[in-house]
């Protein structure tokens, strides 16, 4: 069983930043990727960013130049860091693995941005 906690969330103005943490339960060395989904109400999860074991990175299209992810592997975290935040960036923003081949998700953390 793998848990993923995320933190950072919360409330800022257009142009402002979060980072967001997942912490994970295992050591983030045992898994192909790490990912960051974020989700709002009737629509389905929407990936934003990934990180694979070997560095490479993946961003979508809404956070390229703007979002940054990361890993710590020491301290089995990854990062979301969110620059220049847009009111269309309100989301619960959810942490995602795979490990055994089942999928892993965190419990989500709101992000919201006020105009």
């Amino acid at each position: 069983q793998v848990q993923l906690v995320e933190s950072g969330g919360g409330l800022v103005q257009a142009g402002g930043s979060l980072r967001l943490s997942c912490a994970a339960s295992i050591s983030i060395f045992s898994v192909d990727y790490m990912d960051w989904y974020r989700q709002t109400p009737g629509n389905q999860r929407e990936l934003v960013a990934r990180i694979f074991d070997v560095g490479t990175i993946f961003y979508a299209d809404s956070a390229k130049g703007r979002f940054t992810i990361s890993r710590d592997n020491a301290k089995n975290t990854v990062y979301l860091q969110m620059n220049s935040l847009k009111p269309e960036d309100t989301a619960v923003y959810y942490c995602k693995t795979k490990s055994g081949g089942y999928d892993y998700w965190g419990q989500g953390t709101q992000v919201t941005v006020s105009s």
